[in-house]
């Protein structure tokens, strides 16, 4: 099976928040290969409209604050008005930081909230009254492996990204009624500029069980098939796609036996 014909994508119409690079690109890029048609927002407004062009006539670009309602309503307007219809939002824009708690600041706080919470519960919020009328539609909303376990030195982050799991759920039990599904998904480390210099452990990642860190596509893989209808019976669901770092923690385990830790043979019966 090629991957364009893999959960095929044909006729869908698909809302990428924070698609001008990155993670989102290459979401829009694999919507496109399966049959999409995409409408791609950013606040980088230069890289989103080279994107756009770049991917052809089923891609256009749209300037977009996620925290702003007045910005959604211009995504909502331009996407109708160009496609007649929403079939998918995958709400993929976010923002990183890692300090200590003691370091934080409340205006940092702040600013994280309101693109990773904030964004998602208006994105949620915009895309209902269309999704509702045609009942049918599938929202995606990227969380992280933060949001699943905590993370020292992200306080804040691990925060915002929790906070979309409870979004999730919750939207899921009011919508599914209507045809509506939502449904979280929880990266691990991914190669994405967002990551800055762990980037440079690429090839030894030693907090996933894979041993390497994830590649865009590898996520985007995961969010085209929860868009599509392969997936037609799964919502409220919390999707990792992290190379087994939630499952434990190899580096404690290798650090053990390298010191020459060992379970005594056991009896067998």
């Amino acid at each position: 099976m090629t991957q364009q014909n893999s959960a095929p994508l044909h006729d869908n119409v698909a809302i990428i928040t924070g698609g001008a690079g990155g993670q989102g690109a290459a979401e829009a890029e694999l919507f496109l290969a399966r049959g999409a048609s995409v409408v791609i927002t950013d606040f980088a407004v230069e890289a989103g409209e080279a994107l756009a062009a770049r991917l052809g006539e089923r891609a256009s670009f749209v300037p977009h604050d996620v925290t702003k309602p007045e910005d959604w309503a211009r995504v909502i307007d331009h996407t109708l008005e160009r496609h007649g219809r929403i079939d998918t939002l995958v709400n993929n824009a976010g923002i990183l930081r890692m300090l200590p708690l003691s370091e934080e600041t409340v205006d940092a706080l702040d600013r994280i909230l309101a693109v990773n919470v904030r964004g998602v519960f208006l994105g949620m919020q915009a895309v209902t009254p269309s999704m509702r009328e045609q009942g049918s539609g599938s929202i995606i909303n990227i969380s992280s492996l933060a949001g699943i376990q905590g993370q020292a030195n992200a306080t804040a982050y691990s925060a915002s990204k929790f906070a979309v799991r409870g979004l999730t759920r919750s939207a899921a039990l009011e919508l599914g009624p209507h045809g509506i599904r939502v449904n979280s998904v929880h990266p691990g480390t991914i190669l994405t500029p967002m990551i800055g210099d762990l980037g440079a452990a690429a090839d030894h990642f030693p907090f996933a069980a894979l041993g390497r860190a994830g590649k865009p596509e590898e996520v985007a893989t995961l969010v085209a098939f929860l868009a599509s209808a392969d997936a037609s019976y799964l919502t409220g669901g919390e999707y990792l796609v992290d190379g087994g770092s939630a499952a434990g923690d190899p580096v404690q385990l290798n650090e053990a036996l390298a010191l020459g830790v060992r379970t005594p043979d056991a009896d067998v019966a």
